[in-house]
């Protein structure tokens, strides 16, 4: 029997459109909705909505251009191969690693958030044990079939839409009650003007809502990764990319809007779930399980992206010559499982060295602040390539079903919003420390690739 026999030498399109549709769902819901939107609406009061919605309408043209750029080449992939294409072998080099390290800081984020979670059942538990087992379990599954990580992901997003719709359910329930909470607080939609009108700190507080809200999008370009392991993309592609803005309009939009009228934004506290509030308010006693629950599963599902999406890129990696030859080799099941490991193994490294940090909300900013900043270096990169396919190749535009709305004017908005986003990090301290430790892994990646150069020439060289 021949070897291509046993290990395929291509990913099989094993995603039907309900995963995908789920796994762009479960992109566009990360932990920073549960957790995080406590501190965003104390920090822009009820103008955080507008600052979801622009964030959200900006990401949604970056995924247009992916999705319009995909099509237009059913041989691409992802995004690494696109780019290598348009803008030469160092974007792919450059798009393909950094897209991969962010990936990594992000699951070691979330693999500390599960732990921490995991010690609400049990704290006497050592929290390096379920961030272990975490990782196990979620590499075992991956190692299985692509169709299995599908499943997952659709089983856990489902969990988050779940638990998101019973919020605004309950939290519009209580204002067509007419609900008054034991502070005498009325619920009401006038709760989101009437306390210092919807920009209640001035701009300065709406800006300061952009820094967080960032992150909560980080994963919304999941799709793209699984561009070639998708039955039928030409149809399935642009239906999961088309149901963005309706997503972030029910999911962050409503759910904020239910928090703000049920808890007047001032009584909204920074460090708590506002969705444990609200049902704690509503009389369900079992609220804060409820919800760790879903925030553990919630966690568990961005990991389980970051291993899944990884491996790919690390496949697609060394199919350009852009990493080692060992990660184009696929498992029978037509994994790429060395990809997998190798992920792994960095995730479990870097889950242990944030032991090592005493201050794990420093690590966290850190981590998340990086994570949106080499995030938005890779949605710049798709915008940049996009430009360049519209100079370059104007009869496969002609040609597409899926156009990008807007074109190449609507890139450069999107470019110079990121760039935006990005002077709005360097106004804090702690986002700061972030801000300027990405050049390093820049620095890293030229040097990684001029190495890759030479040994290349040499190489050549040596055969001539």
């Amino acid at each position: 029997m021949s070897d291509s026999a046993v290990h395929p030498d291509h990913l099989k399109r094993s995603l039907s459109n309900r995963h995908l549709q789920l796994i762009a769902i479960g992109g566009a819901i990360g932990t920073g909705l549960f957790m995080g939107s406590g501190k965003t609406i104390s920090l822009a009061g009820p103008s955080i909505l507008l600052v979801y919605l622009i964030i959200g309408s900006m990401l949604f043209f970056v995924m247009r251009a992916m999705g319009e750029l995909l099509l237009s080449n059913l041989q691409y992939k992802s995004f690494i191969d696109f780019s290598t294409d348009l803008l030469g072998p160092w974007a792919g080099f450059f798009c393909g690693w950094t897209y991969w390290f962010s990936w990594v800081i992000t699951a070691v984020a979330d693999v500390i958030a599960i732990a921490a979670y995991t010690q609400y059942w049990f704290p006497e538990l050592a929290p390096w044990i379920p961030a272990v087992l975490c990782v196990l379990l979620l590499l075992s599954l991956n190692l299985v079939t692509v169709k299995l990580f599908g499943e997952m992901e659709f089983w856990f997003a489902l969990i988050k839409i779940v638990a998101i719709c019973a919020l605004i359910v309950t939290g519009l329930g209580l204002v067509a009650w007419g609900f008054k909470s034991p502070s005498g607080n009325v619920a009401s939609l006038a709760n989101l003007w009437n306390d210092g009108g919807m920009f209640p700190h001035g701009l300065t507080g709406f800006f300061a809502g952009f820094q967080i809200a960032v992150f909560a999008f980080v994963g919304i370009e999941l799709v793209g990764t699984t561009a070639a392991e998708t039955a039928d993309p030409r149809r399935n592609l642009p239906k999961a990319i088309n149901s963005i803005p309706v997503r972030i309009m029910v999911f962050y939009v409503l759910a904020l809007v239910a928090i703000m009228a049920v808890t007047p934004w001032r009584q909204v506290v920074p460090g708590k779930s506002p969705f444990v509030e609200l049902f704690v308010l509503a009389g369900i006693p079992a609220a804060a399980s409820l919800i760790n629950f879903v925030v553990l599963t919630s966690a568990t599902s961005s990991a389980n992206s970051g291993i899944f999406s990884t491996s790919r890129m690390l496949f697609g990696l060394a199919q350009e010559n852009h990493a080692p030859k060992a990660f184009a080799r696929l498992s029978k099941a037509a994994v790429p499982s060395r990809g997998l490991l190798f992920s792994c193994l960095c995730l479990l490294g870097g889950a242990m060295l944030i032991y090592l940090i005493p201050n794990l909300v420093t690590a966290f900013t850190l981590i998340t602040t990086l994570s949106a900043v080499l995030f938005m270096f890779v949605w710049s990169l798709i915008l940049s390539a996009y430009i360049v396919y519209r100079r370059r190749r104007p009869e496969l535009h002609a040609a597409s079903a899926f156009k990008m709305p807007g074109g190449v004017a609507m890139c450069y908005v999107c470019l110079v919003f990121f760039a935006f986003v990005l002077v709005l990090l360097w106004q804090q301290v702690d986002t700061r420390q972030a801000l300027l430790a990405s050049p390093v892994w820049f620095a890293l990646l030229a040097a990684g690739y001029f190495w890759k150069g030479r040994r290349g020439a040499q190489l050549q060289a040596e055969s001539a």
